[in-house]
């Protein structure tokens, strides 16, 4: 348990060398916008084939494929819920997203994870609330899942990071 480590950093997802990026698809799977269409440019057209055999990924599961051209061997990719103001399950929606991430990483062994931070970006959710939501499932996670050893919330900028710092700071 000492080696195993959740840490916040700025940073590219499309260049960490770890078992799984998570990708913060949307519904068909098919690439978008942000961090979606990143991790499809830097993975090459094998992602965009692979995903289409998927069928797609309903709001709050995951699905994983190869990292393809990515240093990443393997893409988790979840779809978080649309902000629409918190009472359309949205919480229970990302929530979800964490939960089944971890659990697919964990029983394919995939010890190394870099998350970003779901639904914040064109999904519009606040900040603040799923960065609580995703340290708090992390965390769950670890505790439930041996084969996990770290997982990167790869930031976009000092601000979002600033979220998870500190809810990461240890406790006085």
């Amino acid at each position: 348990m000492s080696q195993r480590r959740i840490e916040a950093r700025v940073c590219d997802i499309t260049t960490l060398a770890c078992d799984a990026i998570v990708n913060a698809a949307n519904e068909s799977l098919l690439g978008g916008g942000g961090v979606d269409g990143a991790i499809h440019r830097a993975a090459g057209p094998g992602l965009l084939a692979e995903c289409r055999g998927l069928g797609g990924c309903p709001t709050g599961e995951a699905r994983l494929t190869a990292g393809h051209a990515l240093p990443a061997r393997h893409v988790i990719h979840t779809v978080g819920p649309v902000w629409s103001g918190g009472s359309a399950g949205e919480p229970a929606l990302l929530a979800s997203c964490y939960r089944e991430v971890l659990a697919l990483a964990a029983k394919h062994g995939l010890a190394t994870l870099a998350f970003p931070a779901i639904s914040c970006g064109v999904y519009g959710y606040p900040h603040a609330d799923a960065a609580a939501i995703a340290v708090t499932e992390v965390r769950a996670g670890l505790a439930r899942h041996d084969a996990i050893e770290s997982v990167v919330f790869a930031c976009f900028d000092r601000a979002m990071r600033a979220h998870y710092d500190a809810l990461l700071a240890p406790q006085a």
